[in-house]
């Protein structure tokens, strides 16, 4: 288990608490300077980035451990599931509240936004592992 948490796990939660922190910021920041102090969505807001984050995150792990020449194929491969993840996860949120009109694009945009930044990010540490080799 030690190995486990060694090789892997703890990348992947360091990842994930970034992210979160990192996205928090700056949709605070978005609403501070619209004259917004306080999230009109509330505690399901929180829940809702909580979730998406772990979609990415745990893309993030596919494309690591995915083996594929083709870092980009595997990029590709990999996202079009995680998407349709973040769908489906928006749709089953309809039942718990109304969606804004714009959630789906608001999802793939914040969801596409960050499944690049951690494919630059894998990118560089797959680029970084082939050159220690």
């Amino acid at each position: 288990m030690k190995n486990i948490w060694n090789r892997w796990l703890k990348d992947i939660l360091l990842i994930y608490c970034c992210l979160y922190t990192l996205a928090t910021i700056v949709n605070s920041i978005k609403y501070l300077s619209m004259g917004i102090y306080e999230d009109p969505s509330g505690n399901w807001h929180e829940l809702d980035r909580a979730v998406v984050v772990l979609i990415v995150v745990t893309a993030y792990a596919l494309i690591k451990n995915i083996r594929l020449k083709n870092f980009w194929l595997k990029d590709i491969i990999v996202y079009i599931p995680t998407m349709g993840l973040t769908f489906l996860y928006v749709f089953l949120r309809g039942f718990t509240g109304e969606l804004a009109s714009t959630a789906y694009r608001d999802i793939f945009v914040n969801f596409t936004v960050g499944f690049g930044i951690v494919s630059v990010i894998a990118f560089v540490v797959t680029c970084i592992i082939k050159k220690r080799r």
